[in-house]
Order: C-alpha cells, then sequence, then structure tokens
C-alpha cells in the first residue's frame, strides 16, 4: 500500500472508527451496527485534506473530467480538496456541491458550483451503507445535465452499497472497505 494511502488509513481507523458490540450505532440508512465509521474528523482535518486531495486526484487525474463532487456534507470537504489539488497540479478539476433539497430563493436548484451541463463528472461521497446518498447525488447530477463517469467512496462498508451504485454507474471505486479499517479481533 503506498504511504500516503496508508497515513490516510490510520487517521480513519484512529479518528473514524468505532467498534461496539454491545451498544448498536444507528446509521443513516435506518440499520444498526456495531460498526461505526464518522469520516469527517478526517475529512474535515489539514492533514486528512492533503491525503486525500492528492490520492483522489491521482485517481481521477486522467478521466476527462471537469469537474468533483457530491452530496453534501459528506462530499465537500473531499471534493474541495481534490479541486485544491488539481490546479496545483496545473491540472483543474473544479468541485460542486448537490444539496438534499432545493432552495426556495435564488436560483434555488439542487446543483451548485462551478459546473455546467454537459461536462463530465466524479462523484464522491465519505462513506457508504445502502449507496442511497451517492444515488440521489447521481440523479441529481444527471438531471442537471452532468456525464457521471466514475463514483469514488472514502468509505465503503460493505452493506450492498457499492452494488447498488454500480447498476446505475458502471465505474464504482472505493478507497477503503470496512474490513480495511477493523482490526482483526473485531467482529460481529
Amino acid at each position: 500500500m503506498p504511504e500516503k494511502k496508508r497515513e490516510l488509513l490510520k487517521l480513519l481507523q484512529e479518528k473514524s472508527f468505532r467498534y461496539s458490540p454491545e451498544r448498536l450505532f444507528k446509521l443513516a440508512s435506518g440499520r444498526e451496527s456495531p460498526y461505526y465509521v464518522d469520516a469527517r474528523p478526517v475529512t474535515h482535518s489539514a492533514h486528512g485534506l492533503v491525503l486525500m486531495g492528492e490520492i483522489i486526484y491521482d485517481l481521477v487525474k486522467d478521466l476527462g473530467v471537469q469537474a468533483i463532487g457530491g452530496l453534501t456534507l459528506g462530499a465537500d470537504p473531499i471534493a474541495h480538496a481534490v479541486a485544491l489539488t488539481s490546479y496545483l497540479q496545473g491540472n483543474p478539476i473544479n468541485a460542486f456541491t448537490v444539496r438534499k433539497e432545493a432552495k426556495g430563493h435564488g436560483t434555488g436548484g439542487l446543483v451548485v458550483g462551478d459546473v455546467q451541463p454537459g461536462e463530465r463528472v466524479v462523484i464522491v461521497e465519505d462513506v457508504i451503507t445502502t449507496g442511497g446518498s451517492t444515488l440521489k447525488a447521481v440523479a441529481a447530477a444527471r438531471d442537471f445535465g452532468l456525464e457521471v463517469v466514475q463514483v469514488l467512496v472514502l468509505v465503503d462498508r460493505q452493506e450492498g452499497g457499492r452494488e447498488a451504485i454500480a447498476r446505475e454507474v458502471p465505474r464504482v471505486e472505493a478507497i477503503f472497505r470496512l474490513s480495511d479499517l477493523q482490526d482483526p479481533g473485531d467482529t460481529p
């Protein structure tokens, strides 16, 4: 495993991953699990932003995409990190956000940022369980007129989300799986 990816994994293990077989966590999907991954302490940290920006930029730089984004709030820091890194590398890829609901004022709309219909984009997400949030972002991007060429996920909880997304977007990649974050002794 490359050093930057190993560093990011260590940050996620230390700051984002929780295991509690006695007290189950309720997930956004409504499911309960002994595993919880809150990526925000990493995706909002200076160190995490640098690592994510570099790792994900390397994965998307040759796709010919103009933008990267996803459903707010999970995707925002990831997209911004990649946009900054891409600019510093001389290959700007803009960031965009998919709102959870359209605003009732201004221009409204679900997709905001420096992105135009017809552009090729990557959808990013911090953590997926069922894939529902990511699929909402994919649908909103397509409704806006964007061509979604890939979905990139920081952590796949390995509960069917990746497979659900792959039915809609043929190219789906996870940087890490839940099993990567676990200690060998962590079993439900």
